[in-house]
């Protein structure tokens, strides 16, 4: 069963052992993916994967094999029928785009329920329907200021819920291209190690030999820091949605931070667009590898620098509402700019990079909300020479 899918994944660098395979059968056998593509996707890979650096590969693969075959989770299919046939996505200029207002998210499910119980067939345009183009708060390819995007890709990043969205893509660790520079940037955490942190517990010869000749021969022993590694670094990553487009430059300093030996301790944690109260081992950003944010902030001390990756874009209710979170399971009873301040005050080095090139923060979608985060945290292009610019900005206590 299944079985040009093994060898299909090793094609595709996926390590696969026939043991591994074997107990996919045996779980397959039992029921264990009940009976939906979704549901074999989690398994396999659960089964499969022994490292998320491979997930992508495994993607890969699995939309080789399968195609365009999917099981929709939660939406019925004949509402997705009628987004089949879409109007082309409607462009929405500076001009056009009214100003923020608050949503009710409970009226908003209200109103989807209403829709799915009285409408008969497909629409497209208007503003009342599901459907494509148009006004309306739900379907997709449309805009509203504060709509359930269902189905097909985000255009006017408006939706604040979004539902039937494809799964996250994942970070690899064999990016070579760039990796180099981006690894050479990050030995200087190391060179703040020695310099400016960390006990003076080494003997300095030289300053010894100096301070007690200036005493007459009184012996002065004059102790300096070693060359031992005591960085300890978190790196916090937006993962999916607005982030899939600067996967590859995200994939490269993912790789250099995983072959640096320069840091005493190394952490990854993930978010979707803004950090609420809680984050993610992994970059899935499922509650199965949730920490409670509050336990991050315990655990890791003050003295952990803290490098955000993320284009901190997003609508301005994820940052700024209880309830904005755009996961549609999930509720923040408090808004996710109070988690990032808590964050900034907890740490004393923290930095944010961005993949969106400076120049655009102030003119962009979601330029919004990267002025109020770089209110925050300072905030650096993911560049090289802007990585640079934020290890140099680590050195100094905010």
């Amino acid at each position: 069963m299944f079985i040009h899918f093994f060898y299909l994944l090793k094609a595709y660098g996926v390590p696969v052992t026939i043991t591994e395979w074997m107990m996919l059968m045996e779980a397959l056998g039992k029921g264990m993916a009940l009976s939906s593509l979704t549901g074999f996707y989690h398994l396999a890979r659960a089964v499969l994967v022994k490292s998320e650096t491979h997930y992508d590969r495994y993607d890969l693969a699995f939309a080789h094999y399968f195609r365009d075959i999917e099981t929709p989770v939660e939406l019925t299919e004949k509402v997705l029928q009628w987004l089949e046939k879409a109007l082309p996505p409607r462009q929405i200029s500076s001009a056009e785009r009214k100003q923020f207002q608050e949503w009710d998210l409970d009226e908003l499910r209200r109103r989807l329920e209403e829709r799915l119980r009285e409408q008969k067939g497909e629409h497209h345009g208007g503003g009342k329907w599901i459907g494509t183009g148009g006004t309306s708060p739900f379907g997709h390819s449309g805009y509203h200021p504060a709509g359930i995007r269902i189905g097909g890709e985000s255009v006017n990043k408006s939706a604040v819920k979004v539902a039937a969205q494809r799964n996250f893509r994942n970070f690899r660790t064999d990016e070579t291209i760039g990796v180099r520079q981006f690894e050479v940037a990050l030995r200087k955490l190391r060179q703040l190690s020695s310099k400016v942190e960390g006990p003076r517990e080494e003997l300095d010869i030289d300053e010894t030999i100096r301070e007690t000749g200036d005493k007459g021969g009184l012996l002065q022993l004059v102790w300096t820091r070693g060359r031992k590694n005591t960085v300890k670094v978190a790196l916090m990553m937006d993962s999916g949605g607005s982030m899939d487009p600067y996967m590859r430059i995200c994939s490269q300093l993912f790789t250099a931070m995983n072959r640096s030996s320069h840091f005493k301790d190394l952490r990854f944690f993930y978010f979707h667009n803004c950090v609420y109260q809680h984050l993610y081992l992994k970059s899935s950003c499922r509650m199965d590898s949730a920490v409670r944010t509050e336990d991050f902030l315990r655990l890791l001390g003050p003295d952990y620098k803290v490098l955000f990756l993320g284009d901190a874009s997003m609508a301005p209710s994820e940052l700024t509402m209880p309830g904005g979170s755009i996961d549609w399971y999930y509720g923040n009873d408090e808004p996710g700019i109070t988690w990032l301040r808590r964050i900034a005050a907890h740490f004393n080095h923290a930095v944010w990079l961005n993949p969106i090139p400076a120049p655009y923060w102030d003119r962009t979608i979601g330029s919004y909300t990267i002025t109020i985060i770089r209110d925050v945290f300072p905030m650096f292009e993911l560049t090289v020479e802007g990585l640079e610019g934020a290890i140099r900005k680590l050195k100094v206590r905010r």
